[in-house]
């Protein structure tokens, strides 16, 4: 026997009903689910440049190994030294036929700053992150004998943005504070409010 028509069309709006009900559901979740993370991750842990004091322990506290705070180059404030004391140590002697000098006779225990001629006596010194520890000696060395051009911030492709960092808690300086997600790093020189 076949079914009765309006019986079909009961059928039909029922499952064309529930289909738009789940539809709106999973819609609706996704929303709540994106407004809850959204709302979680408004603000992350940043290291104010102006604030820090390089003592070491972003390379040490942080859960990561290495630390997801690196050393940032603002080339805008370089001076482009023959002789930078971010990348040499201060008692540093150069031989002027050493191009290049060996890692011996670099500051960084790691070799993450390179070191390229540009003209005349000027260099240009780029960090590689993923050789960066962010042991904050470049910055130190940068900040007493140079410009400052070099100084740390928390990568957030690589920060787990924990809910209490522990670098925070360890540091001295009380450097560290929660940015917003939409401006996550604070710059040297940057006009802003504290």
């Amino acid at each position: 026997m076949s079914e009765p028509e309006n019986a079909k069309v009961k059928r039909r709006d029922l499952i064309r009903k529930g289909a738009l009900a789940t539809g709106l559901l999973g819609v609706g979740g996704t929303a709540a689910l994106l407004a809850t993370r959204a709302g979680k991750d408004r603000y992350v842990w940043q290291l104010d440049p102006e604030k820090c004091i390089q003592c070491g322990n972003c390379a040490t506290k942080c859960v990561l190994r290495p630390s997801a705070v690196k050393v940032v180059h603002a080339f805008a404030l370089c001076g482009y030294c023959d002789l930078c004391f971010g990348y040499f140590p201060p008692h540093f002697e150069p031989d002027s036929a050493i191009e290049e000098p060996a890692a011996e006779s670099q500051l960084c225990p790691t070799q993450a700053i390179n070191r390229k001629w540009v003209e005349g006596p000027h260099f240009e010194y780029t960090i590689d992150e993923d050789l960066c520890i962010g042991c904050g000696k470049c910055v130190k060395g940068c900040g007493n004998f140079g410009n400052g051009s070099l100084f740390l911030q928390t990568r957030h492709n690589r920060c787990v943005n924990c809910n209490e960092c522990a670098i925070a808690i360890a540091c001295p300086a009380q450097a560290w504070r929660r940015v917003p997600a939409g401006h996550p790093y604070l710059l040297k020189g940057e006009d802003r409010q504290t």
